[in-house]
Parts: C-alpha cells; sequence; structure tokens
C-alpha cells in the first residue's frame, strides 16, 4: 500500500472509480481518457459486466484496448471481441493473455481466425505466443511466408530436449579453470567427461556443487552424496522443465528438492503426483504446486497464501471461499469480542485471527454477515479495511466513512454502493 503522506488522493480515488462495477459506462470512457488513471487502472477490476467491457473495447486510445486485452477480470469470451482490432500491438496483448496464472482460455476460434490474418506478423505470433491450438500450427505449416510454416512445424514436431554444450574441449577447460562461474557452466554440460562430474562434484563452489547435482544422469545416491544448499531463487533444470512422464516421476520422487519443485510446477502433472507434492516437506515445491497446478488441494492453496502472501493464489480456481468467515470445512472458528456496535458477536474463524492477512479473508466467504463485513472495515490493520473497502456487503454510509479514510486510498470509490452524490463529487475534485 502506497505511503500516505505521498499518496496522491484525487488520483488514488479515480483510479479506484475506476474498478467500480456499479459506474456508468461513460463515465468509465471519461476516465480512461484521464492521464491520472492510466490504461492499466481503468482496465484492472476484478470483473466485467458486457456493457463496461464493450464500451472501452471501442475507445479511440489503443494503449486503452491493448490494457483491456490483457485484463484479469475480463473472461476469455470477452476478451475475444477484441481479435478484430486493427491495431497489431492489441492483438499481441491479446494472444500474450492476462498477465495472471489462472485467466480464462480464449475461444478456439480466435486463433482460427488470426491464422488467416492479412499481416503476417500477426501469423506470426501465433508460433510464438501460448495457447495456439495443434489444428492451427498444422493451418500455419502450410502458411506462404517460410518463417511462420517453419516455426509451425518445429512446434508440431516438440524434438526431444537437448541440453546445450559448448562442447567436450571446452568444458574440460573451463572445468578446470579458476573461475567458479566457468566451472558451474562446465558442471551442467552434457559432453563434460564422467571423472570430471565426479571431480566437481566435491568442488569448494557450491555452486559448482549445486549444477552437479542436478546432472540427468546420477541416480538418487549419487545427489544424495553431494553437499550443496540449494538457494530459493535458482533456476529449475531446462530437462526437468521438458520432461517427459517417465522423467517427470522421477523427478517428483526425488531426494532433490529442485528436482521436486521443477516437477510441481510441470503442466503435464498428473493427479497422483500433484497429491505426492502437495505434502511434500519443502514450501517451496508446496508454493510451486499451488501456483502451477490447477488440481492442488484448496485447503494447501489457502495455507500457503497465507504463509506466502502471494495473491495470485486467491484467484486460484479451488481457493476455498466458503467457510472463512467462520472456518474451513464449517469448523468453528476462535471466539470474537462482542461487538455492540456492529451486532456482531460469535464464531468468526478467520476473521478472528491475529493475522490482518489472515482476518482479510472473510470478505472472499459468500455467506459472511453483513455485520462481520461492517466489523471487519474498522479493522486496525489498513491492509484488512481496504481489501474489505469494495464490499457490496457494506451500507452507503460506511462506503462514504471509508472513502475518507487516509490510509486505504481511496478504494472504496470501487464500492458498487458508493452513492452517486460522491461520484459527481470525486470528479469535480478531480475538475472532470
Amino acid at each position: 500500500m502506497e505511503d500516505a503522506l505521498t499518496a496522491d488522493p484525487v488520483r488514488d480515488r479515480l483510479r479506484a472509480l475506476a474498478c467500480n462495477p456499479a459506474l456508468p459506462a461513460e463515465t468509465l470512457l471519461l476516465l480512461a481518457g484521464d492521464e491520472r488513471v492510466g490504461p492499466r487502472h481503468v482496465t484492472a477490476r476484478r470483473e466485467w459486466t458486457d456493457e463496461a467491457f464493450d464500451a472501452l473495447a471501442t475507445h479511440p486510445d489503443p494503449a486503452v484496448r491493448e490494457a483491456l486485452a490483457q485484463s484479469p477480470g475480463a473472461t476469455g469470451e470477452q476478451r475475444a471481441r477484441l481479435a478484430g482490432d486493427l491495431n497489431i500491438d492489441v492483438l499481441h496483448a491479446l494472444l500474450e493473455g492476462p498477465h495472471t496464472r489462472w485467466a480464462g482460455p480464449l475461444p478456439h476460434w480466435v486463433h482460427r481466425r488470426l491464422a488467416e490474418h492479412p499481416e503476417r506478423l500477426v501469423r506470426d505470433m501465433l508460433t510464438f505466443l501460448p495457447g495456439t491450438p495443434p489444428d492451427v500450427l498444422n493451418r500455419l505449416t502450410r502458411d506462404p511466408y517460410p518463417r511462420i510454416a517453419e516455426a509451425a512445424r518445429e512446434l508440431l514436431e516438440r524434438k526431444p530436449f537437448q541440453e546445450p554444450t559448448m562442447g567436450r574441449d571446452q568444458a574440460v577447460a573451463y572445468a578446470s579453470g579458476d573461475s567458479p562461474w566457468n566451472r558451474a557452466q562446465a558442471a551442467a554440460d552434457p559432453e563434460l567427461p564422467a571423472p570430471w562430474v565426479r571431480r566437481l562434484a566435491a568442488d569448494p563452489s557450491p555452486r559448482v556443487r549445486l549444477a552437479v547435482s542436478v546432472r540427468p544422469e546420477l541416480d538418487e545416491d549419487e545427489r544424495a552424496a553431494i553437499d550443496c544448499p540449494i538457494p530459493e531463487d535458482v533456476p529449475v533444470p531446462g530437462w526437468v522443465v521438458a520432461a517427459g512422464p517417465s522423467e517427470l516421476r522421477r523427478c517428483a520422487h526425488s531426494r532433490h528438492p529442485l528436482l521436486r519443485r521443477g516437477a510441481a510446477g510441470h503442466p503435464d502433472l498428473p493427479d497422483d503426483l500433484i497429491a505426492l507434492l502437495a505434502g511434500d516437506g519443502d514450501p517451496l515445491v508446496r508454493s510451486a504446486l499451488c501456483s502451477h497446478q490447477a488440481g492442488a488441494p484448496g485447503e494447501l492453496v489457502l495455507r500457503t497464501y497465507l504463509e506466502t502472501g502471494d495473491e495470485e493464489l486467491l484467484a486460484h480456481p479451488v481457493f476455498p471461499r466458503a467457510g472463512l468467515a467462520t472456518h474451513p470445512s464449517g469448523r468453528p472458528g476462535p471466539a470474537v469480542h462482542a461487538d455492540p456496535s456492529s451486532g456482531w458477536a460469535g464464531p468468526a474463524g478467520y476473521a478472528g485471527y491475529p493475522s490482518g492477512r489472515a482476518r482479510a479473508l472473510a470478505r472472499l466467504d459468500p455467506e459472511a454477515p453483513a455485520a462481520l463485513i461492517d466489523r471487519l472495515s474498522r479493522d486496525p490493520d489498513p491492509y484488512v479495511r481496504a481489501f474489505l473497502a469494495d464490499d457490496p456487503r457494506l451500507s452507503a454510509a460506511r462506503v462514504v466513512e471509508l472513502l475518507a479514510d487516509p490510509e486505504i486510498h481511496g478504494r472504496a470509490a470501487a464500492n458498487p454502493n458508493l452513492p452517486h452524490a460522491q461520484i459527481l463529487r470525486i470528479l469535480a475534485e478531480a475538475n472532470l
């Protein structure tokens, strides 16, 4: 959350107002043209009515349409309405998709239509941006532009992964040098001779030992014998990313955390391995599983969110919402002291937790009583108040009060219960 001393109250209220689902289309267009709001903020709402989406889909500024094509709250069917846009940047944004893990896919017909686009640059996009179906790639193998046809054929053939090599002689030269970086490159090279692999497994540099430990030909005992720390930000080896079914199974059962992390994020991970890795002792394995697998257990997704604060997980398709205001699975939560002003007293589940991030989850429970939502909107933690500020269960009077809260930067302007008089006041203060 922005620091209150540096925030621009007028700008913040305008940006929040742009996300108000009750905002008339003409007002949304007015905000879209204001430089204080900007394309990314005017398209940042959680969900779209068809009227609001269509209003911006014909906006004269291509930057607005480009941002709309990647709006995380738009459905695939809504974003598909931009498939006829005349601006190539908009089409690129459409094919690239929203920068979120759980966006709905585009309908199949969008890729088929763009495969026949007169601009070869648009057809070329289909060969390097995600989501192009195999039948569309097959059509592109007959494209008159050789570069497109060749790229489509390569994608369909899916040649087996080959670790890049610098060649045996160069790998040995690097392995025998003084540079730890060079030795680490050699340690990962597939053509490095076995005696040098064994030698580098005891290298003084932990980076070098780590590179040896993830070589695909090693068995589990050989990996376990290599003493190496595994940093959180180390990338997954390429052969794990490209693993086939048998390699993927081997990685999921590996004693090496980095291989299990790679397996957890693999797009072809089967259900039995998802279940296996859900109980993994490495938190980064569990986090990767929740970040990439739609079939991850809902309770694990919830627990991982509370551990990591990764707000992308709130949009996970199995994130449990029912019962959050009391307790997951309906179990009673910790008691909350009675608040006579709100009329709420009794079990509050996550709403009664010490963590503000946990308390805010009550906003996601469709059965949370309005009295509890009102009480949480008065929470001492500004994160909780900001998270609750756009909840439609809040009264119009409470929304007006939250709009004046300097610590939550105008977030209440996104609430659909914001009185029309307040909308006019926000616009007037902004000289709109």
